[in-house]
């Protein structure tokens, strides 16, 4: 079945449960960095691996140096790699040309699939159309959700960020907001756009948005230190990673401010920081999940001829709220590095 043969349909269900087919044995692999590197990881013999024949998937980012949520994308990509008998090989990059760069040294190791996030996407259409050229299968993860079928990928496994950023401002309705600041980590990079977007969209009271460098968290603190100082209104600070929502709780310490914050994304830090009581609330996406239905959805392309969603709706892994009535179910499996 070819994938242009398929009817591009542009619905979006917003709310859609993803749920894994089978029980997991894990044998924990994280990454502990990001930046330019290329690591792979071996899939070990274990109960239920999948006797098919070993094929090679490359999984390449925009993680950051030293941004934490990637491991557990990894994390989720590895344990589908160990399951399906899969040689999964990582590499990222922030750059969007350097992460071109990445997709293209996949291509040239004539890998049986790839992996991509979308966070410029224009940036990686040319050498997305080379990968199709060679025959090799494409689908996209984490961000992406408005491009990936333009650029012709096979399937994308995420969360819909306008959906999530809408459905995030609502909550600041419920939560009685009046002026927020969303704080972003990243310039250029469209989910995060999407994210403030939609908050901006359904929110009643005024929002603005504060640009930071991401890859400097001293940087990061003392920018929405001094926004909180200068603007005595804001009364939620709204960060768009759990790291930055950690030091956006430093920030208002320091300020003196009475802002509350809230975010978009979790680990196991900032599991325990809701139940603190520092951090309001935390839109969950399920990066676990991400890694490895995008892994997962490769094999079963190869090995089945299936197309995840059918090749022509996303697969969304979220949005879901977090907050201090749910947040010790979620915090077990945080801990764990799966959530």
């Amino acid at each position: 079945m070819d994938r242009s043969s398929l009817t591009r349909s542009r619905r979006i269900a917003p709310f859609v449960a993803v749920a894994a087919a089978a029980a997991l044995t894990l044998a924990g692999c994280s990454s502990g960095s990001g930046g330019k590197k290329s690591e792979e990881g071996g899939a070990d013999a274990s109960a239920g691996k999948a006797s098919t024949p070993r094929m090679t998937v490359a999984l390449v980012t925009h993680q950051s140096p030293g941004d934490t949520f990637w491991d557990i994308v990894r994390k989720g990509a590895q344990a589908a790699a160990d399951k399906d008998n899969v040689k999964l090989v990582y590499s990222a990059d922030p750059n969007a040309g350097n992460q071109a760069n990445l997709v293209q040294n996949a291509i040239d190791q004539k890998v049986d699939g790839i992996a991509v996030t979308l966070a410029k996407p224009d940036a990686l259409k040319g050498v997305i159309a080379k990968a199709e050229a060679a025959g090799i299968p494409v689908v996209g993860l984490n961000s992406g959700v408005s491009d990936w079928q333009d650029l012709g990928l096979m399937s994308f496994f995420g969360q819909d960020e306008s959906v999530a950023g809408e459905a995030f401002g609502k909550r600041l309705n419920e939560v009685g907001a009046k002026s927020a600041v969303c704080v972003v980590q990243e310039q250029g990079n469209v989910g995060l756009t999407q994210r403030c977007d939609g908050m901006e969209k359904t929110f009643e009271g005024e929002t603005q948005v504060l640009n930071v460098n991401g890859t400097d968290m001293p940087s990061v603190k003392s920018t929405i230190t001094a926004k909180l100082k200068q603007d005595s209104a804001i009364d939620y600070v709204v960060t768009l990673g759990a790291p930055f929502a950690l030091t956006a709780v430093q920030s208002i310490d320091e300020s003196g401010s009475k802002a509350k914050v809230a975010t978009f994304d979790l680990n196991k830090e900032l599991t325990g920081a809701i139940q603190a009581g520092d951090i309001e609330f935390a839109v969950d996406q399920q990066p676990y999940l991400q890694g490895y239905l995008a892994v997962d959805g490769l094999w079963l392309h190869k090995n089945n001829g299936n197309y995840s969603g059918g090749g022509e709706q996303p697969v969304l892994t979220g949005p879901a709220f977090v907050d201090k009535s749910n947040v010790d179910a979620v915090s077990e499996f945080a801990a764990k590095g799966t959530r």
